[in-house]
């Protein structure tokens, strides 16, 4: 992380790795999934707080740029609902 951008990169496999990632509020963010097994309903990667929704190809690294400026926690989720992580911008 950088005072001009946050980069998190969050393993896809069998769940969220990390599930929880903790950004400062007001800097510019992107998270970045790296789906590495086909395992489960875990294509698809939506979050209704954050505002997006994104394919996730298997070994194919997908990067959504993600809003920082009000602080709280923030969901997202497979396409089936049944996995979650958190987005906590302090």
């Amino acid at each position: 992380m950088t005072n001009t951008q946050q980069k998190q990169t969050i393993t896809v496999a069998g769940g969220y790795d990390p599930a929880v990632v903790t950004l400062k509020q007001g800097v510019p963010a992107q998270l970045t999934f790296d789906r590495t097994s086909s395992q489960g309903c875990l294509d698809v990667v939506q979050s209704t707080d954050l505002k997006f929704t994104s394919d996730l190809p298997l070994n194919q690294p997908q990067t959504v740029t993600i809003p920082t400026d009000t602080a709280g926690e923030f969901t997202y989720s497979c396409g089936m609902d049944m996995f979650q992580g958190k987005v906590v911008i302090k």
